[in-house]
């Protein structure tokens, strides 16, 4: 997955593959090989990688070992990871033990509402990996027209679904070229429970 999202950054900042080889001194081979998947970037290359193409390392280090599904490759996950965002927090409650059972979640998070009750009750932490694609039915946080939300992600075959378990909040329907990105995929709670 890393390969997709550094073909997809070096595209859309149109840079050749020979330009990226020169300014990072990867043979231009080697970077066809991470591209394509088919072999994962040292940690110093993938630094040298982001650094040319002026990007910041760690979003893309939080994909570093994930490989895409079936499902993740239908909806195309790789153009759903935010490379160049970082999630902004307004205050810090405070710091909360992470069970050595989650060791991919980098935060936690409050849920702020009672969209995914029962599983997800509302002011329960969800601790989340961050730039985790998702497969059909996972709960995850998802930036959404501007606002986060914490929803399960369903994958149809004409559009995905980000749907709350609360059976009175409606779901929301993503079409292509609306503004969405995965945050990351919600992995466990405080309480104990681990999906």
């Amino acid at each position: 997955m890393i390969g997709d999202i550094i073909a997809r950054i070096r595209k859309e900042k149109k840079v050749s593959k020979t330009d990226l080889a020169k300014e990072t001194g990867i043979n231009i081979g080697h970077l066809t090989h991470i591209e394509k998947g088919e072999r994962n970037p040292s940690h110093k290359a993938l630094r040298t990688i982001c650094k040319a193409l002026e990007v910041p390392y760690q979003p893309l280090m939080y994909t570093y070992d994930k490989y895409l599904s079936d499902d993740q490759e239908f909806y195309k996950a790789p153009n759903r990871i935010a490379y160049n965002k970082v999630l902004a927090v307004d205050s810090i409650h405070s710091f909360m033990e992470c069970p050595a059972s989650l060791p991919s979640a980098a935060l936690a998070i409050k849920v702020p509402d009672n969209s995914m009750e029962p599983k997800l009750p509302k002011d329960v932490y969800a601790f989340v990996e961050l730039n985790s694609p998702l497969n059909n039915r996972e709960i995850g946080v998802f930036e959404y027209d501007g606002k986060v939300v914490i929803r399960r992600f369903i994958v149809r075959r004409d559009k995905l679904v980000l749907r709350a378990d609360n059976k009175e909040v409606e779901e929301i329907s993503i079409y292509e070229d609306d503004s969405f990105n995965i945050i990351g995929k919600v992995i466990g709670t405080n309480t104990g429970i681990i999906f």
